[in-house]
């Protein structure tokens, strides 16, 4: 459930933050301006409605925040936040195990010889699993082709 209280000390923190009167937030998100009114003053609760669209016109906005508080606001400082817990300096054993690990796992490290790779496993020198097929002018088994259109008319080809 939500805490109205809260909403609106978070809603207020959004209007702050984007420098925004109530009116211009609820052209700005395509509401009646009496209804951010109803909302900041307590007396309505807000729809799901306009806590989509709030959402969907602020992307700095998290739906868990807007609603009970979770998370941060903007989006922006949580991302940053994260990627700082997750980014840190290498040292140089760090490089070194990474290059060596990359080494190993490289695909194409053996693209220069290709008779390492699985395509030729099988193969010899002298097999192929290609066969070149020419056309036969004088196929005898041939005596014509008929094309039939579905307007009704055909046409007759004759091997040469």
């Amino acid at each position: 459930m939500v805490n109205i209280d809260d909403f609106i000390k978070r809603l207020e923190k959004l209007l702050e933050y984007y420098n925004l009167s109530a009116s211009a937030f609820a052209d700005k998100i395509d509401v009646q301006r009496s209804s951010i009114s109803h909302l900041l003053s307590g007396r309505n609760k807000p729809s799901l409605d306009f806590v989509l669209k709030v959402v969907e016109e602020f992307p700095d906005v998290d739906l868990y925040w807007i609603l009970n508080g979770k998370g941060s606001f903007p989006k922006e400082e949580e991302k940053k936040l994260e990627e700082k817990k997750t980014t840190h300096t290498p040292t140089n054993e760090n490089l070194k195990e990474k290059i060596g690990t990359e080494e190993k796992n490289n695909l194409f490290s053996d693209i220069d010889n290709p008779q390492n790779t699985r395509v030729f496993e099988n193969f010899s020198d002298q097999e192929s699993n290609t066969q070149n097929l020419e056309p036969k002018k004088n196929n005898s088994d041939i005596d014509r082709i008929v094309v039939f259109y579905k307007n009704g008319t055909f046409k007759n080809y004759t091997p040469e």
